[in-house]
């Protein structure tokens, strides 16, 4: 099949790139001409492991392609992806200004049977909005498809590639038949292909990162229940996810969930609630929680400073909201940075792969180590943020001979406790009892 897709950020460049290494021609457009230059040099704006590789396969072999000319993409297509970006008002409901222009801008040149699918996280009635502006633009009836993504930042080839299931909104069942024939290589294994409403698709896709943003608060509430009573959350967790009920799955005590669809889709699914009539407590609840969730390890440090963290050397281990991802967005890292910085801390930093949007933000108010060793030295407390796989298993000799002060915050709960006693560590983490050595 013939494909654009406008839009060449996270969801975009993956969505893209994943229809052309299945055999269809895809044409990604985007209004920065910067990004598409660099894209036809080959180089990817965001790390996300394997999609490298993949952007230049298909690319070498002709399949995918790069452009700002939105007019001659969407004229050669028979679908046109709409993934641009839907930012967060200050009210927390979704910003569809560029969407919509979108929309404005391809509508002259729309060939009157393609196909236009909503990619981007869109409030529900999305859908049926362009739908009347493309009747307004164009003077006919256009096709308008929702098709939701499920992208795990770190994991989206896979996820993509081996999908747990397809939704789409469609008006019309031949279009819904279109999409499934797009989607029939993804699916071999036969996994479940949905068809439904523009409207209940749109929704789908918010439903579900608010039951796993509820999953995560709930057990990080659970937590700081379990660290004021003497129970070990660990314990609690293994307890309950043996329930085939319950599970194990975003049952991971930390220090809250970031990113740019979790706090994003909660925040615009309490608008719509609002919007329509209906009053989202636990919604709400979800939200708080993870906002405080944010400032335990602060808590945590001033308790141990005695409330004075002037001066104090502090080192810092995972910057990006999770593993496997250089995003930042609502990281609780930087909520941490923020707070040290403005007490007068002395902060040094190591991630694998998200120092240099870090960078972006703080600029030379930190100190930025190549490793994780060296930014060890002379510190009074490390703190780890993220769960980055070369983090669970260091030098703790070595830990403790580059510290001054062998004292870790873990917020990840990548070790054990006794583990870390031994070695010599006050160590502290999350729904756990703090340790201190003899």
């Amino acid at each position: 099949m013939q494909i654009t897709v406008v839009g060449t950020g996270y969801v975009g460049l993956v969505t893209g790139t994943c229809f052309a290494d299945s055999g269809n021609h895809v044409r990604c457009v985007d209004i920065d001409a910067e990004k598409i230059d660099a894209l036809n040099r080959g180089e990817i704006p965001i790390y996300e492991p394997g999609l490298s590789e993949l952007v230049l396969r298909n690319a070498k072999a002709g399949r995918l392609q790069f452009s700002t000319d939105l007019a001659t993409g969407v004229k050669q297509s028979e679908i046109i992806y709409l993934a641009v970006g839907t930012p967060q008002h200050d009210d927390g409901s979704a910003d569809l200004q560029y969407l919509f222009q979108a929309v404005t801008d391809l509508a002259p040149h729309l060939p009157p049977a393609a196909i236009v699918v909503t990619k981007s996280t869109v409030p529900v009635g999305t859908c049926a909005e362009i739908t009347a502006l493309l009747k307004k633009l164009t003077g006919r009836e256009c096709d308008v498809a929702s098709n939701p993504e499920f992208l795990k930042e770190g994991a989206a080839i896979n996820d993509f590639m081996f999908p747990d299931r397809v939704v789409v909104g469609v008006a019309r069942c031949e279009v819904g038949e279109v999409l499934r024939q797009l989607y029939a290589p993804f699916l071999r294994t036969d996994k479940p292909f949905l068809v439904m409403s523009p409207e209940s698709s749109e929704l789908t896709k918010y439903v579900a990162n608010s039951l796993l943003a509820t999953k995560i608060s709930f057990i990080n509430e659970m937590a700081n229940v379990c660290g004021n009573m003497g129970a070990d959350i660990n314990d609690v967790r293994r307890g309950i996810g043996h329930d085939r009920r319950i599970g194990f799955s975003f049952l991971f005590p930390g220090v809250g969930y970031g990113g740019s669809c979790f706090p994003k889709d909660v925040r615009a699914m309490m608008r719509m609630a609002e919007k329509h009539g209906v009053e989202p407590r636990m919604l709400k609840a979800v939200d708080d929680i993870n906002t405080f969730q944010k400032t335990i390890l602060l808590k945590n440090l001033e308790s141990h400073f005695q409330g004075d963290l002037a001066g104090a050397s502090i080192s810092i281990w995972g910057l990006a909201f999770k593993p496997r991802t250089d995003d930042v967005r609502e990281a609780p890292a930087l909520v941490l940075i923020d707070a040290l910085l403005e007490r007068g801390a002395v902060i040094r930093v190591h991630d694998p792969v998200a120092m240099a949007n870090v960078e972006q933000k703080y600029g030379d108010r930190l100190t930025y180590a190549s490793t994780p060793e060296d930014a060890l030295d002379h510190a009074q407390a490390l703190v780890i943020v993220t769960e980055w796989g070369e983090f669970r298993h260091p030098d703790l000799a070595q830990m403790r001979r580059r510290m001054a002060i062998p004292v870790v915050f873990d917020g990840r709960n990548l070790y054990e406790p006794e583990q870390m006693c031994n070695a010599g560590f006050t160590y502290y983490s999350i729904g756990r009892p703090p340790v201190k050595p003899e």
